[in-house]
């Protein structure tokens, strides 16, 4: 099998900033509550004409340019999202149609915040066997249409963008570079912890479901906190172990970002420097699916990611959802 390289990497975050400080004269909340429980500052939300597949194809456009891909040569666009434009049909499609991705399948992948690292091992597998040479996988969420603004334990934590990257067969893959594995895990039993409620087939939307704001989200905070530490810890020592790579020959860390505390902990838990980590949720908020892809290409264009570095990535979602990665870049 082909060895998966990324070779161009994009993001978009809309020009909206709301900071904590806003959200002071919104909820009962204030700038050194979230700071010291959330490390975020600040978050982006979309205009109110975007959708979530504008925001894909800002970001898609940007990884393309750097891959010196044409929209015309992909042949797979997998778009992790729990915010497509509509139920139907799926972000993907309206994201091929604007990019003019005539040759490329697409479809949309839902694993909330471990959306784009689903994405990424789907596409992989495809490079993989051969039956792709060229895919984009996409993280984008529109996050701030589902959230309830009146409820401080949530609304501060998330922002709008998207990310994505473009993948390849390596054309040397002697040379040990390129996705090297990935590992997914779901635990459906934990599905309650961090939910949408509404608008699926179980309790549709109807007045009564929108007074009761089942169409936005809800999350038991320190169940998904105690959750989430474990699992990327338990996730990344996998990953590292079937490379026989320890955590002291990781070079960075590329994680999805929803708290500075579960990030930190898991750090440490790992014994990882936290500076090997790039950070920019305190700019950002939760992006969910967005949220790797977004700081993966943050590292790259700052010159951080250098030839045969070892990177471990990891994310957790609703489902619950986890998994990681190692790549070689």
């Amino acid at each position: 099998m082909a060895c998966t390289q990324i070779i161009g990497t994009g993001s978009y975050a809309p020009s909206r900033v709301i900071t904590n400080q806003e959200l002071e004269q919104r909820v009962d909340t204030s700038d050194t509550w979230i700071r010291e429980r959330t490390g975020i500052q600040e978050r982006r939300q979309a205009a109110p004409e975007e959708a979530t597949s504008d925001m894909a194809v800002q970001a898609a456009r940007r990884a393309l340019d750097m891959a010196g891909v044409a929209p015309e040569e992909l042949d797979l666009i997998v778009v992790g999202t729990i915010t497509a434009d509509m139920p139907m049909p799926s972000c993907a499609a309206f994201v091929q149609a604007k990019l003019g991705a005539r040759r490329a399948f697409a479809f949309d992948v839902g694993a909330a915040c471990a959306g784009s690292l689903y994405a990424m091992s789907v596409a992989d597998q495809f490079v993989r066997s051969g039956q792709v040479r060229r895919a984009l996988v996409i993280g984008a969420e529109l996050l701030s249409r589902v959230v309830d603004w009146e409820d401080r334990n949530t609304c501060v934590l998330f922002g709008d963008g998207a990310g994505a990257m473009v993948l390849s067969p390596s054309p040397t893959p002697e040379d040990g570079r390129g996705i090297l594995s990935t590992h997914l895990h779901t635990d459906g039993t934990l599905a309650d912890i961090l939910t949408i409620p509404g608008g699926g087939s179980r309790t549709p939307m109807t007045e009564e479901a929108v007074r009761a704001k089942l169409n936005t989200l809800h999350m038991n905070g320190r169940e998904v906190f105690r959750f989430a530490v474990r699992a990327l810890v338990d996730s990344t020592q996998e990953a590292l172990a079937s490379h026989g790579l320890t955590p002291g020959q990781v070079d960075h860390v590329i994680a999805h970002q929803a708290n500075a505390r579960i990030l930190d902990a898991a750090l440490e838990r790992l014994e990882i420097p936290r500076d090997k980590c790039w950070l920019n949720l305190h700019k950002y908020g939760n992006t969910s699916s967005a949220s790797l892809p977004m700081t993966l290409d943050e590292a790259h264009r700052a010159g951080r990611l250098q030839r045969g570095d070892v990177i471990a990535m990891m994310a957790i979602g609703a489902g619950m959802t986890w998994g990681s990665a190692v790549v070689r870049w």
